[in-house]
Order: C-alpha cells, then sequence, then structure tokens
C-alpha cells in the first residue's frame, strides 16, 4: 500500500462524511502535515499521511510538535485502519 491510496482514502472518507481534507502547503515553511482536516463540527485538525512502516522525518516532528503545542491536533495516518480509526473517533 502507498502513502497515496491512503490519502485518498482518507479524502473519500472525510468528503463522505460533509467535511474537507484540504492539501496542506505552507511556502516557506518545510515539513508540515499533508492535510488540513475541515470537519462539519467546526473542528480542524491537522494529518500527515506515511505509507505504512515510514515515520516522520525529524522536522516534520518537530512541525507537529510546534503546531500541538497551540494546541492543534496533528495525527499521523499510516494505512487504511487508522484512517479509519482516526474517522471514528473526529468524524462519527
Amino acid at each position: 500500500m502507498r502513502e497515496k491510496q491512503i490519502e485518498a482514502k482518507l479524502k473519500r472518507e472525510i468528503k463522505r462524511r460533509g467535511g474537507a481534507a484540504l492539501k496542506f502547503t505552507s511556502p516557506g515553511i518545510a515539513g508540515v502535515p499533508d492535510r488540513l482536516v475541515l470537519l462539519p463540527t467546526g473542528s480542524v485538525v491537522f494529518v500527515e499521511l506515511k505509507a505504512p512502516g515510514k515515520k516522520l522525518r525529524p522536522l516534520q516532528l518537530k512541525r507537529k510538535e510546534q503546531l500541538e503545542s497551540l494546541g492543534f491536533k496533528v495525527y499521523v495516518l499510516d494505512s487504511y485502519a487508522a484512517v479509519d480509526a482516526f474517522i471514528e473517533e473526529v468524524a462519527d
């Protein structure tokens, strides 16, 4: 399974529940999470997608910690099962 497939499932499941999983880029700041997930409840969370068995790079870990220190939730998803668990936690 590839990261791209996991990302497609995330986008599909969030859209099905009335939310949006926007591609997130921040010019000039490397290492930001892949997706900004907007939920119909008004919640905003960040999602970093990884292929199974892959880990966050040091810069990605730093960005995750920075966002969490500001009070945001940052999820790392590396499988279809992880996407399902994420959806159950935040969207159902």
